[in-house]
This record gives structure tokens, sequence and C-alpha cells, in this order.
């Protein structure tokens, strides 16, 4: 039976126009989804397309020009401790140490000394971190830098994750690692993800359920929900079904590209 509960993170008509040269360019246009509490979602689309434009509205880094966004029903006004972020740049403070990267949003709320330093040694095991905690962002490797900016988006207990292309910079062995650890992160905690990315097998791995974009102005023109469960493996790659998906989707984007 189909999901009725509330959704977590609901957009509605999003629209996001900006002003360039003396002209208007309309980034995204008339945008519906939605993700479920637990769920993984995927938006996927060619660069361009206004992917990292949608997830900063809903992050509340940007304003929309007409729509809504809301999450448990509240709009979306701002930034606000619902909702963490993670971008493909690690953004990690270079002077602070992995762990005082991890505690730095629960030092501004100012969380108490013992429940912070208890959430950060909780997510430096949870990100196999913990014999680094010690280290500075330049002593460990792209992969582990990412594991601390998602580590520090996950401290304040977000409802929803962001992630906005997080593995793009990433070399292909280290990607395949990181996509293991968010669906770990994913699985451990039921944080609800929302994530960007344009690498096809990624997105059907990962989600749930892939918005497909179009070239700019960025409208969903599919919705596909992806049929593999919750507690799928590497092995998933080589099955007939998610080969066919691929390239499903694929086609599709090309053809969305060339139209």
């Amino acid at each position: 039976m189909p999901d009725t509960a509330a959704p977590r993170v609901a957009v509605r008509g999003l629209a996001k126009e900006f002003r360039a040269r003396r002209t208007t360019v309309r980034a995204i246009d008339d945008v519906d989804l939605h993700v479920q509490a637990g769920e993984f979602v995927c938006i996927i689309g060619a660069s361009g397309c206004g992917k990292s434009t949608l997830l900063n509205i809903v992050g509340g880094l940007e304003s929309a020009t007409t729509g809504t966004v809301e999450i448990d029903g509240e709009p979306v006004i701002g930034p606000g401790p619902d909702r963490g972020m993670v971008f493909q740049t690690y953004s990690l403070y270079p002077w602070k140490t992995v762990a005082q990267n991890i505690g730095f949003g629960l030092e501004l709320a100012k969380v108490g000394r013992r429940e912070r330093q208890e959430r950060i040694d909780e997510l430096l095991g949870i990100m196999e971190l913990s014999a680094f905690a010690d280290q500075l962002p330049k002593e460990l490797s792209g992969g582990m830098r990412q594991r601390v900016a998602i580590a520090r988006a996950l401290a304040a207990q977000p409802d929803v994750l962001l992630l906005d292309e997080p593995f793009g910079a990433l070399d292909a062995i280290t990607k395949r690692s990181m996509q293991e650890f968010i669906r770990t992160v994913w699985l451990r905690t039921g944080v609800t993800i929302l994530m960007v990315t344009h690498d096809v097998p990624e997105a059907i791995y990962l989600s749930q359920r892939i918005y497909v974009m179009s070239p700019r102005p960025g409208r969903v023109t599919t919705v596909i929900d992806v049929p593999f469960g919750t507690t799928r493996g590497p092995s998933v790659k080589r099955d007939p079904r998610f080969l066919d998906l691929v390239d499903e989707m694929e086609d599709l984007l090309q053809t969305r590209a060339a139209s």
C-alpha cells in the first residue's frame, strides 16, 4: 500500500529565477517532490539543471521565487537545526581537529560539555574515525574528510540530511567506500536523506526513489521507485534489473538533454 503519512520534506510548485546580464534566468520551474521520514531519495540530472539550487532552497540557503518548502509541515524560511547539509567540498576548519570540527555546531548551540563529548564519540565510532579524533583535516584522505563533514552535519541530530554531490570529488575506489558508509549511516541513524547526484548507478544503489530533472529550467520529468530492498549490498550492481535501470535512466537523461 502507498505511504499516506504526511511527508517529512514537501516541495510544491517550486520555481527560482536569477537576474543575469539584464535578463532573467529561470533555474527551476514548478518542482514538486516529497520525502517521507526515514527515506533516502535522490535527485538526478545533467549539470546546470538546478539540482543544487533546489537543495539550497530546501536547506534554507536560498529563497524561492514561487512555491513552498515544508519540513514536517512547517515552512522553510531559512537554515535550521532540523536540516544538516554536506557539500562536494569538505568545508572543514583546517585549524580544528576532527573531534573539534564535529563538535563545532554543538558548541555554538551551547550543548553541555559532557553531552557534546558523548555525541562526538558516538559519531566518531559510526564514521570509523575514533583513531583520528586528534588529527587535523590536512592529515586525512579525501574520503575521511568527507566522513568528518557528514559527522558534523549529523552532530545536531537533524531530521533531514541534505547531500549535494558529496562524493563527486573522490576517486572511484574512495567513492564506492563512501557509498557504503552513507548507507550504513542512514540505516544506523534513521535520518531522512535527500541527495543530489549526476551519477546514475550511485542514485540507483543508494536511494529508494529518484527524481529525474530536465535541463534548465529544471523540472521533474520522471519519478522512479527503485525496486531493491533497504538491505541491498554491492552485489545488487550485478543484478540484471539494476543494469537495465541504469540503461533506462541514462537513455532518459540523454533524451531530455537533446530535446
